[in-house]
């Protein structure tokens, strides 16, 4: 989705994110007059997000540099360049840099291991709306849906987890960003895929107790839960008293970990009384992933 890179690009950061029909759904000519309403009502409390966290988000740099070394592993013949869906770098600048390599096939390849429309197929469409609409040579676009059960993509996930805990004794609690319930029942295969990969990750940990919730909601709607705050008063009310918090739809530190995850959920835990708290990291450019993303992009141009 991308991040605002300044205090003062969160609003049209915002903006941008809550025009989004896939995002949240609205009457056409109402869409932009109430993201606009919605995103400046937000800003205020957002941008104390951003302050906590050095005044902007780090996805950008996490992102390229993912990009870099994947570039390096796929070796010659391969450009990779990141494009971010609601603030810089845009679809349209991605495609500008490309296009100057004198590319011949394009491959986009998401940062969300599990599909959905509001996040994957948000930036599809908007690449089509882009490729068609800017006059670019045409040449062949492949496209990789998901990974959420790519053996290499539950490898890296395992090994992070193992090299962030070493001890044994952790509940390890997972934690996907929420979707509203609509979109799930329209036939959305998130919640599924998520699922997924929870029982592929903890097939691997089999001594080990664990629960999948829910975060960052937005919004009156009824949205997918259990709530991965309900699940912490839970597990303190059962006796719980060491929490490994492991985000598992993210790839890329954002708002989403680094204050909800690192502040707010951390701060709830430790007032219930669980005596150590963890945080997973993401995988930002874990060897294993940048491996598991090479691997995943060959298959799907066949072998080379």
């Amino acid at each position: 989705m991308g991040g605002p890179d300044s205090l003062s690009a969160v609003r049209p950061f915002l903006y941008n994110l809550f025009s989004d029909p896939e995002i949240i759904r609205l009457p056409r000519p109402l869409q932009r007059p109430l993201a606009w309403i919605i995103s400046s009502i937000r800003a205020k409390r957002t941008k104390h997000y951003y302050e906590h966290m050095g005044g902007k988000s780090p996805q950008r740099e996490q992102a390229e540099e993912l990009a870099r070394k994947l570039e390096e592993a796929l070796g010659e013949g391969f450009v990779v360049r990141v494009a971010m869906r609601y603030w810089h770098p845009f679809t349209e600048e991605a495609l500008d840099e490309v296009f100057k390599e004198g590319v011949k096939r394009l491959l986009l390849l998401p940062l969300y291991p599990q599909f959905s429309r509001t996040t994957t197929g948000s930036s599809f469409k908007e690449f089509d709306r882009v490729y068609r609409s800017r006059g670019y040579p045409e040449v062949p676009v492949l496209r990789v849906r998901d990974y959420h059960d790519h053996p290499l993509y539950i490898e890296a996930m395992v090994q992070n987890i193992k090299e962030n805990l070493p001890e044994n004794d952790h509940f390890l609690l997972f934690t996907a960003h929420s979707l509203p319930e609509y979109v799930v029942k329209e036939g959305d295969p998130y919640r599924e895929q998520t699922e997924r990969t929870v029982r592929l990750i903890t097939d691997r940990f089999p001594e080990r107790s664990w629960a999948l919730g829910y975060q960052s909601r937005v919004g009156p709607i009824r949205w997918i839960g259990p709530t991965t705050e309900e699940l912490l008063i839970k597990l303190v009310r059962e006796g719980v008293k060491k929490v490994a918090l492991i985000p598992v739809s993210f790839v890329n530190e954002h708002s989403e970990t680094l204050y909800e995850l690192d502040v707010q959920y951390r701060k709830l835990a430790l007032d219930l009384g669980v005596e150590e708290f963890v945080r997973i990291p993401t995988l930002r450019s874990h060897p294993l992933f940048v491996e598991a993303l090479k691997s995943i992009v060959l298959e799907r141009l066949g072998g080379g």
